[in-house]
């Protein structure tokens, strides 16, 4: 295919300053199980190019489904145009430099491909999962989901740019949901949809597969019982799996450069973070260290290059708990002055890319999860989230969890339903008291982070051991 985009682009014929062509490749499974019955089992497959071309310092996007010459050319042609006009009206002149030569590849680790089980056989391994699910008739619904994804993108340029990436990658979910008399409690593995790796089946058909199936079977059944959350305000737990949401809601959104530019604001809102605060704002305390890292393997939005060529690399956003740099690709960079990462993502061939968050990670302390919790007289450990509402600044939040268990002198002693928190940003980073070590940290993800008009859901991956936070409001369902 590099070879052929190589030809397309020497072919073009328009007088622009920079040329690239981004090629795509996607084929992509879902099949759905609920309570025994196959709900959906489907495959879908898309491809095509998007020409990017520079002229005056004005990008300009064309993407197509032809993939002839005289469609590349079509695109070209339409991307120029689109260029010429729209530059009568920008407020920067991207340079050249935002586009720089790069030549590469990168291939997602694979140890069980897709196809070492047959459609037929994903289906009976749902079917069996949602039945074993059923631990109690007090379960009425059970559900269990595969996705699998293989694409391929070539990226090629007018000043010498070769770049092929490989990915596969793999979601999983299974949940039940207990019900007895008005009292209804769902749990899943980890939330929805967060089991999410680049990979093959590996993770998937997992040595504790079927004791984790049991084991959210019959918590679903140990919520219906429980206490309710406390109202009070105290020490929190989080597991990774909560960390997820938490990472990517207060901190990866409000440090994407072009929502702080005020792009994003008609759709998605601004971000409390200003430019000026990079390098000088205190945005936790002195044990939180997030670092944008695309180089994990396994981990569900990890590759070589963003989607303009811009090599990536492990950088830390925030160090000690000072914000260091942002979520702002090449462009981004130089229309601010800031600092910033490989992160222009596409979500698809007919897409520009955007600002995008990729693998996000609180990186390890040197704590051990029985040490974090032996040192907490009273608090809440919580896990798995359920849903979550942030203002349009990333600002004040208040999240929910699946579940929950109480702290008391150093252990954790009975199970609590419907536990909620809520903060502000930096107060609640600022609160960072222990971080677990290598033993706790968790990597999950998710495909569905949106963004961008049109819009544009694409994968993120985030990293966290356990986590704890000193004196935050934690909540039931009544409150």
């Amino acid at each position: 295919m590099i070879s052929e985009l190589s030809h397309f682009l020497n072919a073009i014929d328009i007088p622009a300053d920079w040329v690239g062509l981004r090629a795509m490749k996607e084929a992509s499974t879902t099949r759905s199980v609920r309570d025994g019955i196959p709900e959906t089992n489907g495959s879908s497959l898309t491809q095509g190019v998007m020409v990017e071309v520079l002229v005056n310092g004005q990008i300009g996007y064309a993407a197509t489904n032809l993939l002839s010459l005289e469609g590349i050319r079509a695109a070209a042609q339409k991307a120029y145009q689109q260029a010429i006009a729209a530059s009568e009206w920008n407020i920067y002149s991207t340079p050249l430099s935002a586009r720089p030569k790069v030549v590469g590849q990168y291939v997602s680790p694979l140890m069980k491909p897709f196809d070492a089980l047959s459609p037929g056989e994903i289906n009976e391994l749902l079917i069996k999962i949602t039945r074993e699910l059923k631990v109690s008739d007090q379960i009425v619904q059970t559900s269990a989901t595969a996705l699998t994804t293989e694409a391929e993108t070539w990226f090629v340029s007018s000043n010498g740019s070769e770049v092929y990436q490989h990915f596969f990658r793999i979601g999983t979910d299974y949940s039940a949901t207990a019900q007895e008399g008005g009292v209804v409690q769902r749990r899943s593995n980890n939330g929805w949809l967060a089991s999410c790796y680049q990979g093959g089946l590996e993770y998937f058909i997992t040595p504790d597969l079927w004791s984790r199936v049991q084991q959210i079977g019959t918590q679903a059944i140990e919520l219906l019982t429980a206490e309710d959350c406390p109202s009070e305000t105290t020490t929190l737990v989080l597991a990774p799996d909560q960390m997820l949401l938490q990472i990517h809601e207060s901190v990866g959104h409000p440090l994407e450069l072009d929502r702080i530019l005020g792009d994003e604001r008609n759709y998605a809102g601004g971000s409390f973070v200003k430019l000026k605060d990079f390098g000088n704002l205190v945005y936790g305390s002195p044990l939180m260290n997030i670092t944008f890292d695309p180089t994990v393997s396994g981990e569900f939005a990890s590759y070589s290059f963003d989607d303009t060529g811009a090599p990536a690399t492990r950088e830390y956003l925030i160090k000690e708990g000072v914000l260091q740099r942002g979520l702002g690709s090449l462009e981004s960079q130089a229309r601010t002055g800031v600092k910033g990462v490989a992160c222009s993502r596409a979500s698809s061939w007919n897409r520009p890319p955007i600002d995008r968050m990729a693998n996000l990670n609180l990186e390890p302390g040197n704590k051990s999860f029985e040490k974090l919790i032996a040192g907490i007289d009273r608090g809440v450990y919580m896990e798995s989230n359920r849903s979550w509402s942030i203002d349009d600044q990333r600002h004040k939040f208040q999240f929910s969890c699946e579940y929950a268990k109480r702290i008391e002198n150093g252990k954790l002693t009975t199970t609590l339903r419907n536990p909620n928190y809520r903060s502000i940003t930096p107060q609640f980073w600022g609160g960072l008291v222990a971080v677990g070590d290598r033993s706790t940290w968790q990597m999950y993800g998710t495909p569905m982070c949106g963004k961008g008009e049109p819009n544009q859901a694409i994968t993120v991956g985030h990293g966290s051991p356990i986590a704890v936070f000193a004196d935050i409001e934690v909540f039931g369902g009544g409150a």
